[in-house]
Protein backbone atom coordinates (compact mmCIF):
# COMPACT_ATOMS: atom_id res chain seq x y z
CA UNK A 1 0.00 0.00 0.00
CA UNK A 2 1.26 3.60 -0.70
CA UNK A 3 0.88 6.80 1.67
CA UNK A 4 1.61 9.99 0.96
CA UNK A 5 3.01 12.18 3.84
CA UNK A 6 2.98 16.34 4.67
CA UNK A 7 5.57 17.47 6.35
CA UNK A 8 7.54 20.75 7.19
CA UNK A 9 11.04 21.30 8.20
CA UNK A 10 13.64 23.68 9.24
CA UNK A 11 16.35 22.80 7.00
CA UNK A 12 19.70 24.02 9.12
CA UNK A 13 21.34 20.97 10.75
CA UNK A 14 20.50 19.16 7.60
CA UNK A 15 22.96 18.94 4.14
CA UNK A 16 20.13 19.37 1.94
CA UNK A 17 16.47 16.91 2.11
CA UNK A 18 17.93 13.59 -0.36
CA UNK A 19 20.60 11.18 1.16
CA UNK A 20 24.33 11.08 1.07
CA UNK A 21 26.79 9.42 2.47
CA UNK A 22 28.68 10.43 5.71
CA UNK A 23 26.29 13.53 6.35
CA UNK A 24 22.88 14.36 7.97
CA UNK A 25 19.63 14.52 5.92
CA UNK A 26 15.96 14.88 5.83
CA UNK A 27 15.10 12.12 4.37
CA UNK A 28 17.50 9.91 6.14
CA UNK A 29 15.88 10.96 9.55
CA UNK A 30 12.73 10.28 8.09
CA UNK A 31 13.83 6.40 6.76
CA UNK A 32 14.83 5.81 10.07
CA UNK A 33 11.95 7.07 11.79
CA UNK A 34 9.24 5.48 9.41
CA UNK A 35 11.25 1.83 8.96
CA UNK A 36 12.13 2.25 13.42
CA UNK A 37 8.02 2.52 13.43
CA UNK A 38 6.68 0.09 11.27
CA UNK A 39 9.14 -2.58 11.70
CA UNK A 40 10.10 -2.75 8.25
CA UNK A 41 12.44 -1.12 5.50
CA UNK A 42 10.92 2.37 4.54
CA UNK A 43 12.26 4.49 1.44
CA UNK A 44 10.24 7.46 0.96
CA UNK A 45 10.29 9.28 -2.18
CA UNK A 46 10.16 13.11 -1.46
CA UNK A 47 8.42 15.57 -4.14
CA UNK A 48 11.44 17.72 -4.70
CA UNK A 49 15.06 17.75 -3.39
CA UNK A 50 16.34 20.94 -1.20
CA UNK A 51 19.53 21.80 -0.69
CA UNK A 52 21.63 22.37 2.58
CA UNK A 53 20.58 24.77 4.90
CA UNK A 54 17.13 25.75 2.74
CA UNK A 55 13.76 24.69 4.71
CA UNK A 56 10.25 23.80 3.39
CA UNK A 57 6.85 24.76 5.25
CA UNK A 58 5.40 22.20 2.60
CA UNK A 59 6.82 19.09 1.15
CA UNK A 60 5.14 15.88 0.17
CA UNK A 61 6.83 13.02 0.09
CA UNK A 62 5.57 8.98 -0.46
CA UNK A 63 6.59 5.26 0.96
CA UNK A 64 5.32 1.88 0.68
CA UNK A 65 4.52 -0.21 3.61
CA UNK A 66 2.72 -3.79 4.35
CA UNK A 67 0.28 -2.11 6.80
CA UNK A 68 -2.86 -0.64 7.15
CA UNK A 69 -2.26 2.63 8.75
CA UNK A 70 -4.40 5.21 10.19
CA UNK A 71 -4.15 8.77 11.35
CA UNK A 72 -2.77 8.35 15.04
CA UNK A 73 0.49 7.25 13.13
CA UNK A 74 1.25 10.72 12.55
CA UNK A 75 1.48 10.90 16.33
CA UNK A 76 3.65 7.99 16.78
CA UNK A 77 6.34 9.02 13.95
CA UNK A 78 6.54 13.03 15.45
CA UNK A 79 7.46 11.42 18.86
CA UNK A 80 10.51 10.05 16.84
CA UNK A 81 11.47 12.24 14.65
CA UNK A 82 13.95 15.32 16.05
CA UNK A 83 12.02 18.38 16.98
CA UNK A 84 12.47 20.16 13.35
CA UNK A 85 10.91 17.70 11.12
CA UNK A 86 7.20 17.62 11.61
CA UNK A 87 4.99 15.42 9.32
CA UNK A 88 1.53 16.78 9.61
CA UNK A 89 -0.62 14.10 7.75
CA UNK A 90 -0.54 11.08 6.14
CA UNK A 91 -3.18 9.37 4.09
CA UNK A 92 -3.48 6.61 1.67
CA UNK A 93 -3.53 7.14 -2.37
CA UNK A 94 -3.36 4.76 -5.42
CA UNK A 95 -0.03 2.34 -5.51
CA UNK A 96 1.01 4.11 -8.83
CA UNK A 97 0.46 7.82 -7.04
CA UNK A 98 4.12 9.16 -7.42
CA UNK A 99 4.99 12.07 -5.01
CA UNK A 100 7.69 13.46 -7.54
CA UNK A 101 6.67 12.68 -11.01
CA UNK A 102 2.64 13.59 -10.47
CA UNK A 103 3.40 16.92 -8.98
CA UNK A 104 2.66 19.59 -11.36
CA UNK A 105 3.55 22.89 -9.77
CA UNK A 106 5.73 24.22 -6.85
CA UNK A 107 6.16 26.88 -5.22
CA UNK A 108 9.05 28.72 -3.04
CA UNK A 109 9.35 32.03 -1.11
CA UNK A 110 13.37 33.78 -0.63
CA UNK A 111 12.54 35.38 3.34
CA UNK A 112 15.28 38.80 3.31
CA UNK A 113 15.14 41.12 6.19
CA UNK A 114 15.85 44.26 5.80
CA UNK A 115 18.41 45.20 8.81
CA UNK A 116 19.19 42.82 12.00
CA UNK A 117 17.34 40.63 13.54
CA UNK A 118 19.33 38.21 15.99
CA UNK A 119 15.78 35.63 15.91
CA UNK A 120 15.25 35.33 12.01
CA UNK A 121 19.09 34.37 11.08
CA UNK A 122 18.64 31.06 10.46
CA UNK A 123 15.69 31.63 7.84
CA UNK A 124 16.26 34.79 6.50
CA UNK A 125 19.26 36.57 4.33
CA UNK A 126 19.51 39.74 6.10
CA UNK A 127 20.69 42.93 4.61
CA UNK A 128 21.88 46.10 6.38
CA UNK A 129 21.41 49.17 5.02
CA UNK A 130 20.20 48.29 2.16
CA UNK A 131 18.00 50.28 0.17
CA UNK A 132 16.47 48.37 -2.62
CA UNK A 133 13.88 49.65 -5.69
CA UNK A 134 11.65 46.87 -5.40
CA UNK A 135 8.91 48.15 -8.15
CA UNK A 136 12.29 47.69 -10.35
CA UNK A 137 12.59 44.21 -8.94
CA UNK A 138 9.30 43.55 -9.56
CA UNK A 139 9.18 44.43 -12.99
CA UNK A 140 12.20 42.46 -13.83
CA UNK A 141 10.52 39.64 -12.37
CA UNK A 142 7.92 39.75 -14.60
CA UNK A 143 10.20 38.56 -17.76
CA UNK A 144 10.54 35.14 -16.10
CA UNK A 145 7.24 34.04 -17.51
CA UNK A 146 8.12 35.26 -20.81
CA UNK A 147 10.39 32.36 -21.11
CA UNK A 148 11.08 29.15 -20.68
CA UNK A 149 14.60 28.52 -20.55
CA UNK A 150 16.72 28.86 -17.46
CA UNK A 151 20.14 27.57 -17.99
CA UNK A 152 21.42 30.58 -16.83
CA UNK A 153 19.68 30.50 -12.95
CA UNK A 154 21.19 26.20 -12.57
CA UNK A 155 24.43 24.82 -11.47
CA UNK A 156 26.62 24.50 -14.16
CA UNK A 157 27.65 20.85 -13.40
CA UNK A 158 23.84 19.11 -13.48
CA UNK A 159 22.57 15.93 -14.91
CA UNK A 160 19.27 17.60 -16.08
CA UNK A 161 18.01 16.88 -19.78
CA UNK A 162 16.87 19.81 -20.26
CA UNK A 163 16.37 23.78 -18.54
CA UNK A 164 12.78 24.10 -19.70
CA UNK A 165 10.76 25.38 -16.74
CA UNK A 166 6.82 27.21 -17.09
CA UNK A 167 7.11 29.91 -14.29
CA UNK A 168 3.75 30.69 -13.54
CA UNK A 169 4.49 33.53 -10.65
CA UNK A 170 7.56 35.40 -9.89
CA UNK A 171 6.67 38.48 -7.30
CA UNK A 172 8.26 40.53 -4.52
CA UNK A 173 5.99 42.05 -1.63
CA UNK A 174 7.66 44.00 1.39
CA UNK A 175 5.96 44.51 4.60
CA UNK A 176 8.00 46.69 6.71
CA UNK A 177 11.14 45.47 6.92
CA UNK A 178 10.54 41.48 5.42
CA UNK A 179 10.71 41.39 1.91
CA UNK A 180 9.82 38.01 0.05
CA UNK A 181 10.20 36.84 -3.23
CA UNK A 182 7.51 34.68 -4.45
CA UNK A 183 7.90 32.29 -7.37
CA UNK A 184 6.18 29.19 -8.96
CA UNK A 185 6.86 26.90 -11.23
CA UNK A 186 6.16 23.36 -13.06
CA UNK A 187 9.96 22.47 -12.38
CA UNK A 188 13.08 23.92 -10.40
CA UNK A 189 16.20 23.63 -11.97
CA UNK A 190 19.24 23.22 -9.07
CA UNK A 191 19.97 26.66 -7.65
CA UNK A 192 17.58 28.50 -9.82
CA UNK A 193 15.61 30.26 -7.13
CA UNK A 194 18.70 31.27 -5.34
CA UNK A 195 20.58 32.54 -8.26
CA UNK A 196 17.14 34.54 -9.96
CA UNK A 197 16.88 36.42 -6.28
CA UNK A 198 20.73 37.41 -6.52
CA UNK A 199 20.46 38.49 -9.83
CA UNK A 200 17.33 41.04 -8.95
CA UNK A 201 18.65 41.89 -5.74
CA UNK A 202 21.15 43.79 -8.66
CA UNK A 203 18.40 45.16 -10.18
CA UNK A 204 17.34 46.49 -6.93
CA UNK A 205 20.71 47.65 -5.90
CA UNK A 206 20.77 49.37 -9.55
CA UNK A 207 23.62 47.50 -10.86
CA UNK A 208 21.27 46.15 -13.03
CA UNK A 209 18.83 47.22 -15.57
CA UNK A 210 15.56 45.87 -16.31
CA UNK A 211 16.63 45.12 -19.54
CA UNK A 212 20.26 43.58 -18.58
CA UNK A 213 17.64 40.94 -16.63
CA UNK A 214 16.24 40.24 -20.42
CA UNK A 215 19.81 39.67 -21.20
CA UNK A 216 20.95 37.73 -18.92
CA UNK A 217 18.11 34.88 -19.84
CA UNK A 218 18.74 35.40 -23.53
CA UNK A 219 22.53 34.66 -22.77
CA UNK A 220 21.67 30.81 -21.00
CA UNK A 221 24.63 31.48 -19.38
CA UNK A 222 25.27 30.85 -15.52
CA UNK A 223 28.41 33.29 -15.79
CA UNK A 224 26.20 36.57 -16.46
CA UNK A 225 23.60 35.80 -13.98
CA UNK A 226 24.50 37.44 -10.37
CA UNK A 227 24.98 35.34 -7.73
CA UNK A 228 23.59 32.77 -5.66
CA UNK A 229 22.09 34.24 -2.29
CA UNK A 230 22.28 32.03 0.64
CA UNK A 231 20.36 29.01 1.94
CA UNK A 232 18.98 29.77 5.17
CA UNK A 233 16.35 32.50 3.31
CA UNK A 234 14.60 29.98 0.82
CA UNK A 235 11.40 28.02 1.54
CA UNK A 236 9.62 25.37 0.06
CA UNK A 237 6.08 26.19 0.32
CA UNK A 238 3.20 24.32 -1.76
CA UNK A 239 3.47 21.68 -3.43
CA UNK A 240 0.00 20.69 -6.46
CA UNK A 241 -1.53 17.35 -8.04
Amino acid sequence: MRYFIELSYKGTQYHGWQIQPDTSSVQEKINQCLSTILQEEIQIVGAGRTDAGVHASFMTAHFDTERELGSEYVYKFNAVLPNDIVISSLYKVANDKHARFDAVSRSYEYKIWLGRNPFLLETTWQLHQQVLDVAKMNEAAKILLEYSGFECFSKTKTDVKTFHCDVTKAKWIQNENELTFYISANRFLRNMVRAIVGTLIEVGQGKRTVEDFRKVIESKKRSEAGWSVPAQGLFLTAVEY
